[in-house]
């Protein structure tokens, strides 16, 4: 998102095709996802708005036979453009359930220690790791941190599942990119980015890793490994 600003504040003739977890109208890219006006439009990956899906897959997985997920933990970057659409989705979603959430903010390494430390003490039943370029950047750092304190945890995207962590659920990068590239070959032949829509990503994936599932002694119940689209042994 930040490189999509970036690009418009530059130009206003040359024509910008975007993918983006963000709001792109809360964010000015555009005017209106149906009319973007001006020289952008783009994909919209929906990453923030799919926290309350994620925090439903995650109580799924991590529920016992009689009893659910008393309390769930949350690490967000404040200054992500996607956290505050996803806090309050994953917030609403919990008091709507009844479910306990405790939210950590981390912004750099070491407030990332810092949150850990904090989960070492609190002792909740699972972490849902928030959307944004710094926690994808930390993902194997999260990762590795969520494995020594033996925590089941989410991410928003399949490299971290792909790095040893538990599940992810998000929209799918590769098809948001081959969606903008569609895009940017209608632009090459002559249509202008203000007639496009912002497309909004339909393409999601439940990715789930057994091998780290087994060393948390968890049993992934049959509904999601029904419904996964990869799961990693």
């Amino acid at each position: 998102m930040n490189s999509a600003l970036a690009a418009k504040a530059a130009t206003t003739t040359v024509p910008i095709v975007f993918a983006s977890g963000g709001d792109p109208v809360a964010d000015k890219l555009v005017a209106s996802l149906n009319r973007p006006g001006g020289n952008v439009t783009g994909i919209n990956f929906l990453l923030g708005e799919l926290g309350a899906k994620r925090l439903e897959l995650l109580r799924q997985l991590v529920t016992k036979t009689t009893t659910t997920a008393t309390t769930i933990a949350m690490l967000v970057n404040p200054s992500s453009f996607d956290t505050e659409a996803e806090r309050r989705d994953v917030l609403a979603a919990a008091r709507a359930i009844g479910q306990q959430l405790t939210v950590l903010d981390v912004g750099s390494e070491e407030d990332i220690e810092a949150a850990f430390a904090t989960l070492a003490q609190r002792r909740p039943d699972a972490l849902l790791v928030g959307t944004g370029a710094f926690t994808n950047s930390y993902r194997e750092r999260l990762v590795a941190l969520a494995a020594r304190h033996a925590l089941p945890a989410s991410y928003s995207q399949r490299e971290a599942v792909m790095a040893g962590g538990l599940m992810s659920y998000g929209t799918s990068i590769p098809d948001a990119y081959r969606l903008a590239g569609i895009y940017v070959a209608r632009i090459l032949k002559g249509e202008k980015p203000a007639d496009l829509p912002v497309m909004r990503s339909t393409r999601f994936e439940l990715i789930l890793n057994l091998k780290t599932a087994n060393v948390l002694g968890l049993a992934i119940p049959p509904t999601l490994l029904a419904i996964a689209d990869e799961v990693i042994d």
